[in-house]
C-alpha cells in the first residue's frame, strides 16, 4: 500500500486551519469557579432537555439553578443530571419571577417553543431554545418584532453544527473555491423504527408521544430535517426561493397524524439544490463508505465532493463526527479573468493526485503549520498516515453540543452575537414551515409566502 506523500497530507487539510478561530462568541469560556457562571434555569426536562443537562454537567460559563417541567416523572429523572438542591418548578413563569435566574434553556416540545421564550425575553432573560425555533408562519414575525426591540439580549438556537469544526472546515473550503461552484446537496436522516415512546396510561399519549400529533409537533421536517437545512442554508450561502415534495403516513399505521417519511427539494436562487429524505423504515446511509449510519450530507461542487456527518454525542464510539473530501477528476475549468488557484488551509496546493478515494478532512490539531516544532511535524505527519489508510480518523476534541451551550453563555457574559442566532433561527423554522405546506397542499411553496402568512394576530 503506498504511503501518504507530504504533499498528500497538506491536502488532507481542507481549509482547517482558516476554521481553527470559532469567531465571534465562538471561542471556548474560561473554566468558571464554584459559585460563578450565568445562573440558568433548564425549561423542558424531557428526553432531550436531560440529554442537554448531561452535556452541560461537561460545560463551562453557566450555573444550573433550577429545573421546570409539567410532567413530573420528567422533572425526577432529570433530577440526576443536575447539581444537588437546585429549585424545582412546575411552571415557567415561576421560573421568570426568580431574579437570580438571568438565563433559560429551553427544551420543551415545539409547540411550547415560542410562548416561552417570548415570556423569558419580556421578563428580560437571555434565552437558548432547541430547533424549530418556532412552530407557526405567526410567530415567525412576532418573535422577530420581540428580539428587535430587545437587541441587548441573547436568542440562540440549538443548531449545533454551526459549532462544529468539521462544518466550519467545510464551509471554508467552500468560500476558499476549493470544491468550485457548490451546485447540490444531498441530504438524509433515515431511520428504522415507529419511534414511539410506551406509555401506561392511555390519557397520556399525546402527550408522551406528541411528536405524532400535529397540534403538537411539525413532524420530521422540524425533528430531523432542519438540521439538515440550515447546513444547505449555510454552505450555500442563501435561503431557497421555493420547495417542493411529498410526504405520507405510508409505513407506520399506529394512528399517528405526522408523517412517517418525507421527501423534498429546495431551489435556491443560483439554481443550487437541496434534495432532502427522511424515512422510518430503513437506516442505511451510503455516504463515508457507510460506515455511519442514519445521517448526513453530500455537498457537490463542479471540482470537488465533501461527505460529512456530524458526531453522536449519546454515542461517539458509534457515530464519531466525519468528513471526507473527494476531488472531482477532470474538473471544468471556469473562466474568471483571474489566476486559477487552489486554496487549502490559506496555502496553493495542487489536486493532481488526488483520487476517487477521497482523503480525510483534518482538524486544526492535525494540520501542519510553520511554527510546528519537529517533532509535533512529525507526530502530526504520522496522524495524516493513519487516517489516509484507514487505521484512524481525525476526531473533534469537543462535540458540538458542548461548545453550542458555553457560546450561549459566553455571549450573554459579552454581548456577541451567537453563530445560530435569530435570523439564522427564523430562516430555519420558515424551511420547516413551508415544507410541511408543499406536502400537504402538493405544490411548490415560494419562500417570498412567509411575508404574508400568520399576519393575523397571534391565538
Amino acid at each position: 500500500m503506498a504511503q501518504i506523500t507530504r504533499r498528500e497530507a497538506i491536502q488532507t487539510a481542507a481549509a482547517a486551519a482558516a476554521a481553527a478561530g470559532l469567531g465571534a462568541c465562538g471561542g471556548s469560556a474560561q473554566r468558571a469557579t464554584k459559585g460563578e457562571g450565568v445562573p440558568y434555569v433548564l425549561i423542558g426536562a424531557g428526553d432531550r432537555g436531560s440529554f442537554l443537562l448531561k452535556r452541560l454537567a461537561g460545560t463551562v460559563g453557566g450555573r444550573c439553578v433550577g429545573i421546570c417541567d409539567t410532567y413530573e416523572p420528567n422533572l425526577r429523572n432529570a433530577l440526576q443530571f443536575a447539581p444537588a438542591g437546585v429549585k424545582q418548578y412546575r411552571d415557567h413563569r415561576a421560573v421568570l419571577d426568580d431574579k437570580e435566574v438571568q438565563a433559560v434553556i429551553i427544551a420543551t416540545p415545539l409547540y411550547r417553543h415560542f410562548d416561552v421564550t417570548r415570556d423569558a425575553l419580556e421578563a428580560g432573560r437571555h434565552a437558548f431554545c432547541e430547533k424549530s425555533l418556532v412552530f407557526r408562519a405567526e410567530e415567525v414575525h412576532a418573535l422577530r418584532a420581540l428580539c428587535e426591540a430587545r437587541p441587548r439580549q441573547v436568542l440562540q438556537t440549538g443548531l449545533q453544527r454551526r459549532y462544529s469544526p468539521f462544518y466550519q472546515a467545510a464551509r471554508q473550503m467552500i468560500e476558499k473555491g476549493l470544491l468550485g461552484d457548490v451546485m447540490h446537496i444531498r441530504a438524509q436522516w433515515h431511520r428504522n423504527g415507529a419511534g414511539r415512546r410506551p406509555v401506561q396510561d392511555p390519557k397520556l399519549e399525546r402527550q408522551i408521544n406528541w411528536r405524532f400529533y400535529k397540534e403538537y409537533s411539525a413532524g420530521p421536517a422540524a425533528e430531523l430535517a432542519s438540521h439538515q437545512m440550515d447546513v444547505a442554508d449555510w454552505m450555500f450561502g442563501a435561503t431557497p426561493e421555493f420547495v417542493s415534495g411529498v410526504g405520507g403516513i405510508d409505513y407506520w399505521k399506529d394512528g399517528r397524524e405526522t408523517y412517517d417519511n418525507i421527501h423534498l427539494i429546495f431551489r435556491y436562487p443560483r439554481g443550487q439544490k437541496l434534495v432532502y429524505t427522511s424515512i422510518s423504515y430503513n437506516g442505511h446511509c451510503d455516504l463515508l463508505y457507510g460506515k455511519r449510519p442514519n445521517f448526513g450530507e453530500e455537498i457537490c461542487g463542479t471540482a470537488g465532493t465533501l461527505h460529512i456527518t456530524i458526531g453522536d454525542a449519546a454515542n461517539p464510539a458509534v457515530g464519531p463526527a466525519m468528513g471526507m473530501w473527494f476531488s472531482e477528476p477532470n474538473a471544468p475549468k471556469k473562466e474568471t479573468g483571474k489566476k486559477s488557484e487552489n486554496w487549502v488551509a490559506g496555502a496553493t496546493v495542487s489536486t493532481e493526485k488526488m483520487t476517487s478515494k477521497g482523503l480525510p478532512l483534518l482538524l486544526p490539531k492535525d494540520v501542519v503549520q510553520r511554527s510546528d516544532g519537529f517533532l509535533e511535524k512529525e507526530l502530526k505527519f504520522a496522524r495524516q498516515w493513519l487516517y489516509k489508510h484507514d487505521i484512524a480518523a481525525p476526531e473533534e476534541d469537543r462535540n458540538p453540543v458542548d461548545l453550542s451551550l458555553e457560546d450561549f453563555f459566553r455571549c450573554v457574559r459579552t454581548g456577541a452575537r451567537p453563530r445560530a442566532d435569530l435570523e439564522v433561527g427564523l430562516a430555519d423554522s420558515t424551511g420547516v414551515i413551508l415544507s410541511n405546506l408543499a406536502m400537504e397542499e402538493g405544490r411548490r411553496v415560494f419562500y417570498s409566502e412567509i411575508g404574508k402568512l400568520g399576519r393575523g394576530p397571534l391565538s
